[in-house]
């Protein structure tokens, strides 16, 4: 598959899930980044914003099995992963799948389970398999995983670990649909019997692997990479930070500029598609300092500061 057939096809899907989604195609382009960057996804909003939809949408347009989670206080590690169940007939123990066992996984609400639950997620995500009672499985391939919450500030939540929301590779908010987009769900609703709607699916068999080697090919001039390194650093000194981006953090900054480039068509990256992924893939990363806390500081703040005092690179933008 080439960069052109890649760039059409995302165009397609987003617009699969468009017709069962109502919100911003910025939006899309973001979740999408984490379904082609070999990421995951973390969608917050308050509840009724189309965040399950959006997911089972997604897996259905891929072609791409789906399995969802509810996540709750009182939901077990095995419950996740699986466990192993005796059969009376043969005398012997097998071992019962447990829902992460798809290549799309919502975990919904995750962040209404303790932090034990949570990490149960950890391994799965990093290195797409379980270990359970010793014995590692490996988890379908593709395989990646959208998580939804809740605002942290609403009963009953749990705040993620630094470590599980380094895994993920973007974060973003659906938010509330402007009052015509709200109106056309009604519309849409109207004209259908079921609650939920339904979306074709637009890729089949190995065309989900395809299109994720795709940014592979994507070239990277080297001062757009230490652009990107740039930001990154600025973020470990930045005022109101107390842990900046990880080297996994700039890693996944270049990844996800490399899709970008593949869904605008193009076969180089620019320092615009740095910029354009920079909230997405690095606000969830950082810690803030207490007193940024308490004065209402926030990620995207930090971050829009630091992506305007670092240097801009000047290039050719021609393909490579």
């Amino acid at each position: 598959m080439d960069v052109s057939r890649a760039s059409e096809l995302s165009d397609t899907i987003c617009d699969a899930v468009g017709d069962a989604v109502i919100c911003d195609r910025d939006v899309l382009e973001t979740i999408l980044l984490g379904a082609v960057g070999r990421g995951h996804v973390l969608l917050e909003d308050v509840p009724g914003t189309g965040k399950t939809l959006t997911a089972r949408s997604l897996a259905d347009v891929l072609g791409l099995s789906f399995s969802r989670i509810q996540f709750t206080p009182d939901l077990l590690p095995a419950d996740v992963t699986g466990t192993h169940v005796f059969d009376e007939r043969e005398g012997t123990f097998e071992f019962n799948e447990g829902p992460i066992f798809a290549n799309v996984v919502l975990a919904d609400e995750i962040n209404r389970a303790p932090p034990k639950t949570q990490a149960a997620l950890l391994e799965a995500m990093e290195e797409g398999q379980v270990t359970t009672d010793g014995e590692t499985r490996q988890l379908p391939e593709p395989f990646f995983v959208v998580a939804t919450q809740n605002p942290i500030d609403q009963d009953g939540t749990f705040p993620l670990p630094e470590a599980q929301l380094d895994r993920f590779l973007v974060k973003t908010s659906l938010g509330y649909p402007d009052e015509d987009g709200e109106a056309d769900l009604l519309r849409r609703r109207a004209s259908r019997e079921r609650t939920t709607p339904s979306v074709e699916t637009v890729l089949e068999g190995d065309q989900v692997t395809d299109l994720r080697a795709v940014p592979e090919q994507i070239h990277v001039d080297d001062d757009v990479l230490q652009y990107a390194v740039a930001i990154a650093r600025a973020t470990r000194t930045a005022t109101n930070v107390d842990t900046g981006v990880s080297p996994r953090g700039t890693q996944r900054l270049f990844e996800a500029a490399r899709v970008a480039a593949t869904i605008a068509d193009r076969e180089y990256v620019t320092p615009d598609d740095i910029r354009r992924v920079a909230h997405p893939v690095l606000a969830h990363r950082l810690v803030l300092t207490p007193k940024a806390t308490v004065n209402d500081v926030d990620t995207d703040h930090v971050l829009e500061t630091v992506l305007e005092a670092v240097p801009v690179p000047t290039l050719e933008q021609q393909a490579h």
